[in-house]
C-alpha cells in the first residue's frame, strides 16, 4: 500500500482531507483517528502533527506526505516539494518597529524572534547577514515589545495584528508558502502508485480552477467564438438541426467565466450555460 503523511490539525488539515476526498480517497470520521486504511485505493493514511511530516517522507517510513512549504524546508529534512496544491497559502515577512530597520541589510547584529528559525536563519545566510535568531512558538508579536528581540519574522497575511501591535512590516517577503505534496529526495520519481495519486490530486486543481461552458452559435460566427473559448486542446464543435447553428462545448477558467459568457452573447452565441467539472484527467 502507499503510505501517505496527512495534517492532523490546523490551517493544513482541513483541506487537505476535502481534496483528498474530491479525488476518491476515504478519510477519517473523526479527528482522533491517527490511521486509516482505503483497501479499495490501495492507500494507508497516517494523521501526523504537520510539522513533523517532513520528518516521517524524509526517513523512508512514509513515501508522500501533504504539508506546508515552509514546513518543509524549516524542517531541513532530505524530502522535496513535487506538486503545490494552491490551498493554506501564506507570505512570510520580518517586522519591528518604525525607524528599526528598513529591510534584511539593516538586520545585521540584530536580534530576531521566530517560530521558523530554519526559514530566518537560511534567509539571513542567503543575503550574508549576521544576526541572532530565537525561536518562538507561537504568537511572536509581543517578543519586541518584553525585549526578547528587535525584529520578528512570522506569517503576514492582513498585517492587523502587527498594526495593533504597533509594527510594520520591512523588507521583501522571505518566502510564500502553500500546502505541497512532498517525497524523500531522490525516491522513485516513476512509482506508478505515486503517479496515480499525483495525477487525482492534479484531477481536482483542475476541477476547481475550471468550469465546462457550452453555447450554440451561428456558423459564420464560430472562428470568433472559438477565439473567446480555446479549451485546453480544441472545443468541441457539433452540428445542430437547424442548418447554419452549431454547439459548442469548451473548458473555460472559472474565475473569467462571466465574462466570457458576456463576450460570447455580444457575437450573437444563445443558450450560453457553464457546469461544474468534478473530476478530470488531463
Amino acid at each position: 500500500m502507499l503510505r501517505i503523511a496527512i495534517p492532523n490539525k490546523g490551517s493544513l488539515s482541513g483541506p487537505a482531507g476535502e481534496m483528498l476526498h474530491e479525488a476518491g480517497y476515504l478519510q477519517r470520521r473523526e479527528s482522533k483517528e491517527l490511521r486509516i486504511v482505503d483497501p479499495e485505493n490501495e492507500v494507508e493514511f497516517f494523521y501526523l502533527r504537520p510539522r513533523d511530516i517532513a520528518i516521517y517522507v524524509s526517513s523512508g517510513r512514509l513515501d508522500i506526505g501533504i504539508t506546508g512549504r515552509d514546513l518543509l524546508i524549516d524542517s531541513a529534512a532530505d524530502a522535496e516539494e513535487i506538486l503545490p496544491l494552491g490551498f493554506a497559502r501564506s507570505t512570510f515577512r520580518f517586522a519591528t518597529k518604525p525607524g528599526t530597520a528598513g529591510g534584511v541589510k539593516d538586520l545585521k547584529g540584530m536580534t530576531i524572534a521566530t517560530s521558523y528559525e530554519g526559514i530566518v536563519a537560511g534567509h539571513l545566510a542567503d543575503h550574508g547577514i549576521d544576526a541572532s535568531v530565537v525561536h518562538l512558538d507561537g504568537a511572536v508579536e509581543t517578543a519586541i515589545e518584553l525585549g526578547v528581540a528587535e525584529v520578528i519574522a512570522d506569517v503576514v497575511e492582513t498585517g492587523t495584528s502587527l498594526r495593533n501591535a504597533g509594527l510594520e512590516v520591512i523588507g521583501e517577503p522571505i518566502m510564500k508558502s502553500e500546502a505541497v505534496v512532498i517525497r524523500r529526495t531522490g525516491a522513485d520519481g516513476e512509482d506508478p502508485k505515486v503517479r496515480q495519486f499525483l495525477r487525482r490530486l492534479q484531477g481536482v486543481l483542475v476541477a476547481r480552477t475550471y468550469v465546462m461552458m457550452d453555447y450554440d452559435c451561428r456558423v459564420e460566427q464560430l472562428e470568433k467564438a472559438v477565439a473567446l473559448t480555446p479549451g485546453l486542446e480544441s472545443p468541441t464543435v457539433s452540428p445542430l438541426h437547424n442548418e447554419g447553428w452549431v454547439a459548442v462545448r469548451a473548458m473555460v477558467p472559472a474565475k473569467e467565466a462571466q465574462r466570457i459568457m458576456d463576450d460570447l452573447y455580444d457575437i450573437g452565441a444563445r443558450a450560453i450555460l457553464t457546469t461544474a467539472i468534478h473530476a478530470c484527467r488531463l
